[in-house]
């Protein structure tokens, strides 16, 4: 059988940390921050946790299921 490939788009997007979640930068942030207010942008720093809804999707994704 061949190998899977891993989604070349996802890698770059998503990280495993070393407990085995999922993280991602949150979206929004790159400009127009003039209307935005300081706590939605503090808020969009923090790295986001992939759910568990979309776990199964992003782990095939990155080829670990």
């Amino acid at each position: 059988m061949p190998k899977v490939k891993t989604n070349s788009s996802a890698k770059k997007r998503f990280k495993v940390t070393g407990s085995g979640k999922i993280t991602f930068e949150k979206a929004f942030k790159r400009h127009i921050l003039t209307k935005k207010s300081t706590k939605r942008k503090r808020n969009m720093r923090q790295d986001g946790i992939v759910s568990d809804a979309n776990l199964h999707f992003v782990k095939r994704l990155l080829g670990m299921k």
